[in-house]
């Protein structure tokens, strides 16, 4: 949610641009929420990075959101707001018990410093992000759109980087339910009509930044093989799943999570 960019009308646009929207489609997933609730339990004061419209934040907690995008931060409900960007948290050190980021790392433009910023403000540290060394990939890059591989790999960290950059403890991973509300960019595994929305594609930063002239075709395409059927028939399998394993996990570092916490899946990274 941070210092996205996206070729839009031939110039560069930002999250001031391309967010407009964006909680229409990017509404929070309650299993996904869970997750990340448990672990920053116990956190009284919370500082999410990169916040957005405030997804994920924990309700019992006060919670203060920055981002650097304007427009992110007026779709924002919560009180305590700041513009800024991760790499330069304008707060002492160990202000917060906690800080959370979800879904925003990769737009960091120092991914290291951002991750530090964290660290330095509070005492227990929480990423939600994509790890681009997954084997198994979404049929939307590979059978129609495969530059969002080159753009998807170029920007995303591997999480084994990323773990050790955060001194991450517990790795936690979250297989994508075919039924997931908040509409990034695998969510829409099982629904592959929804690709087809321009609403969808507006909130999803990967879409906003190929130009019209690849993605529409590449619509075109999928369009025509869900009206043939030829969707349908490649990925039979596919429609019988409730949930698959793209690769997403959620990272804790910092206090050690209670044993409750850990028998959830948590695993060295």
């Amino acid at each position: 949610m941070d210092f996205a960019t996206a070729a839009t009308g031939g110039r560069p646009a930002t999250y001031d641009e391309i967010g407009i929207g964006y909680r229409e489609i990017r509404r929070p997933d309650p299993r996904l929420g869970a997750l990340i609730v448990r672990a920053l339990a116990g956190a009284r004061t919370v500082i999410n990075v990169g916040s957005g419209a405030g997804s994920y934040e924990p309700p019992d907690a006060e919670v203060t959101a920055v981002d650097p995008s304007q427009v992110m931060l007026d779709q924002h409900p919560g009180p305590r707001k700041t513009l800024a960007g991760a790499e330069q948290l304008p707060f002492p050190d160990g202000a917060f018990d906690a800080a959370m980021a979800v879904m925003t790392v990769h737009h960091w433009q120092d991914l290291p410093k951002g991750l530090a910023e964290m660290r330095r403000v509070s005492r227990r540290q929480v990423v939600f992000t994509w790890d681009p060394t997954h084997a198994r990939e979404l049929w939307l890059v590979d059978e129609y759109l495969p530059e969002i591989r080159l753009m998807d790999h170029a920007r995303f960290t591997p999480l084994s980087d990323v773990a050790e950059a955060m001194g991450a403890h517990t790795v936690l991973p979250f297989p994508i339910p075919h039924d997931l509300t908040d509409g990034f960019q695998t969510a829409y595994w099982r629904r592959p009509e929804s690709y087809l929305d321009p609403a969808v594609q507006r909130a999803n930063s990967t879409f906003a930044q190929l130009p019209a002239d690849v993605v529409e075709p590449a619509m075109d395409r999928l369009r025509a093989d869900l009206r043939s059927g030829a969707w349908h028939r490649r990925h039979a399998a596919l429609l019988e799943e409730e949930e698959v394993d793209y690769g997403y996990r959620l990272l804790i570092a910092g206090p050690e999570p209670t044993s409750s916490e850990e028998g959830r899946g948590g695993r060295r990274p």
